[in-house]
């Protein structure tokens, strides 16, 4: 897909079903259209669909460029990536890209976006958003291993993100980083652990708990 195929998401009724199964909350990395025509790169959890009726949703907490880019293109590209660094820099990096798909997704699917409702939630503007798929397209169907680090990385970046949200205790979230940093030393490998490591540098959490 190029950006020039980019449309406002009223075609977001086809029956263009997701690349993958949804269960409970997938992690995955999403692209926005910006002002400046580039996509914008952040990690987004997307909740599996109560029934086969419903659509699957998501929440953007704060003033994010996603949630900017949600309203003003209705849409964007939903990916499914196992390269841990990707997910880092997905979450506390600014990542902008000229295409929407980025080399390392498996899958893609394009959404129409649709905002349910805005609420305030200790001094954080929370939304959620229904999402609708209308083109996707699996590219990598080959059998990948994952080990406990992959996951603990992730689990970091969803962390290390709430580090300045006023809704999240900060020593809590510390404790939980110093944890995913023993888990990615044990069980990671070279990914995992160069991951882990530029999300560390990104976002000082080490500096901030020792400080």
């Amino acid at each position: 897909m190029s950006d020039g195929e980019r449309g406002d998401g009223s075609d977001s009724g086809t029956d263009t079903e997701w690349p993958v199964e949804l269960r409970g909350v997938s992690e995955t990395v999403v692209t926005t259209l910006g002002p400046n025509d580039l996509w914008n790169v952040a990690a987004l959890g997307v909740h599996a669909p109560a029934d086969s009726d419903s659509p699957a949703t998501a929440t953007t907490w704060g003033n994010t460029r996603t949630r900017r880019n949600f309203h003003r293109q209705s849409e964007g590209v939903v990916q499914f990536v196992t390269d841990p660094r990707t997910f880092v820099d997905a979450a506390v990096t600014i990542r902008e890209e000229k295409e929407p798909v980025l080399d390392s997704a498996d899958a893609w699917v394009r959404v129409g976006a649709t905002c349910l409702d805005s609420e305030p939630r200790n001094g954080t503007t929370v939304e959620h958003w229904e999402l609708h798929p209308v083109e996707a397209e699996v590219i990598e169907t080959g059998v990948r291993t994952i080990n406990r680090g992959f996951y603990a990385v992730v689990d970091a970046t969803v962390a290390a993100s709430r580090l300045d949200v006023p809704a999240y205790d900060t020593e809590t979230l510390l404790a939980r980083l110093d944890y995913f940093a023993e888990t990615v030393e044990k069980c990671g490998g070279a990914a995992e652990r160069e991951a882990f490591e530029r999300l560390s540098a990104e976002t000082g959490w080490r500096e901030r708990r020792d400080g």
